[in-house]
């Protein structure tokens, strides 16, 4: 039986200036019968669409804030830390999978990316920018694979045939999210104050990106397991 090559984005120590890796996105593949493999940090416009082509599809992690001159904003000071070659190799990354309609599965800044690179903007902040009158905490306390608040699910999307239920109880750990949604994506998930919580692109085999974090709880949780199952499963077609 062939396995699926999974191209998982690295993630990026700036004080250590290393490339690193938490271990529940490649052991989460694993278990659903992929090979994650991390790639490498990188600019270079041929390497790139080297590995569109080689990968049969992509993780793309969480990490730093996207830089906000992206979707034509300046950063304000409470914008995070950012990492401009990530923000380079992963929007020229997700347009040419788009483009090959290769499965992407996007977590945390992984749903930013593709918001901005479809060409949406972000809060930069989610406490100081964002005007709700149900307030939920977006970022929580160790551990993890708890879940801190829930999601409604949009009928008949994507994400509802993966999970099979409308409300769901994600974790959550960010302080950015999705203020302008780019007409080629469509809301698959709502929190309690509105903010977006998942997206997805129609009309491809497999672009969907959640802002809570699966590969924190999908050793106890099925709905995560479920999540990485469809989309391991969609990069074996």
């Amino acid at each position: 039986m062939n396995k699926p090559m999974i191209g998982v984005l690295p993630l990026y120590d700036d004080e250590k200036d290393s490339y690193w890796m938490l271990p529940g996105y490649m052991k989460a593949i694993e278990h659903e019968g992929g090979i994650p493999v991390m790639l490498p940090l990188t600019t270079d416009a041929d390497t790139i669409a080297a590995l569109a082509g080689t990968f049969d599809g992509f993780l793309f992690t969480g990490g730093h804030d996207i830089n906000p001159e992206l979707y034509d904003e300046q950063a304000e000071a409470f914008c995070g830390k950012l990492c401009g070659e990530r923000d380079i190799m992963e929007v020229q990354l997700f347009n040419l999978a788009v483009e090959l309609d290769k499965p992407a599965f996007g977590i945390c800044r992984g749903l930013q990316l593709f918001n901005v690179a479809a060409g949406g903007s972000l809060y930069q902040d989610i406490p100081a920018q964002m005007d709700s009158l149900h307030k939920i905490n977006h970022k929580q306390k160790p551990p993890y694979s708890r879940p801190e608040h829930s999601v409604h699910i949009q009928e008949n999307s994507l994400l509802h045939n993966i999970v099979g239920t409308e409300v769901l109880q994600v974790n959550s750990y960010h302080h950015q999210g999705i203020k302008k949604l780019p007409d080629s994506l469509t809301a698959a998930a709502t929190a309690e104050d509105g903010l977006i919580e998942a997206v997805v692109m129609e009309n491809k085999t497999f672009i969907l990106a959640v802002q809570w974090h699966p590969e924190f709880s999908y050793e106890s949780d099925t709905n995560s397991q479920k999540l990485f199952s469809a989309f391991v499963n969609s990069c074996k077609s």
